[in-house]
């Protein structure tokens, strides 16, 4: 691989870095992506024609680009590493709330669901909820989406509680994590009735949401 290669291949994998942390939903202008990677419009445009060739990247009628859903196969190949890496921790969040924990990511895309990856039932309760690696329902219902929304919407610093809205009778506690380029997700609990204080498990949902949030955060620097 020639350098002139391998130096094209290091801006579009730094184009498709910058979009992802485009906090923006109208997209980013050659003009914008031009100044943030340091080189000229011309290469942007080069840059933008090879992308969207693969789905990675498109653009609107103003010439605004945004992620592809060409990435999708991609973020799916990743996903079961993520749910891996999230499990031990979610299996000490389950042990010591005795509560149902789980770790959701939002698909990309517009109407994206709320989709459980790995999930952790505690071992030492005689009833807790059962849920499911698979699960999905809409970012509007449930602790777990909507505590992806908040932090979408700049919020989501500390944690949702809902009741009922996945399960009758069934409480959620979910924290966002926060600072992984491209990924939005939770990590929630799940449990019957008034099992769950948020007072008490709250910060621990925060907490593991962190942990795993750095581990994601150092596997995506070390690749």
């Amino acid at each position: 691989m020639s350098a002139e290669t391998a130096q094209t291949l290091d801006r579009g994998l730094r184009l498709l870095s910058v979009l992802a942390r485009e906090d923006q939903p109208r997209g980013l202008s050659v003009t914008e992506l031009a100044a943030r990677l340091g080189v000229s419009r011309p290469a942007v445009y080069r840059l933008l024609a090879t992308l969207e060739q693969h789905g990675m990247v498109w653009r609107d009628a103003g010439g605004l680009a945004r992620l592809g859903l060409g990435l999708l196969p991609l973020a799916r190949a990743v996903t079961p590493l993520l749910g891996e890496v999230a499990t031990p921790l979610l299996r000490q969040l389950a042990e010591d709330t005795g509560a149902t924990a789980h770790l959701t990511v939002a698909e990309s895309g517009p109407g994206g669901d709320a989709v459980a990856v790995a999930v952790v039932e505690p071992s030492h309760t005689d009833m807790h909820v059962a849920y499911r690696v698979g699960t999905r329902h809409s970012l509007e219902r449930g602790a777990a989406g909507r505590a992806i929304l908040a932090a979408r919407n700049g919020g989501g610093d500390s944690f949702v509680v809902t009741e009922g809205e996945l399960q009758p009778g069934a409480t959620g506690i979910a924290a966002p994590l926060r600072g992984v380029a491209g990924l939005e997700a939770s990590v929630g609990l799940i449990a019957i009735g008034s099992a769950l204080d948020p007072a008490r498990v709250g910060p621990q949902v925060v907490a593991t949401a962190a942990a795993i949030a750095a581990i994601a955060t150092a596997l995506s620097a070390r690749g």
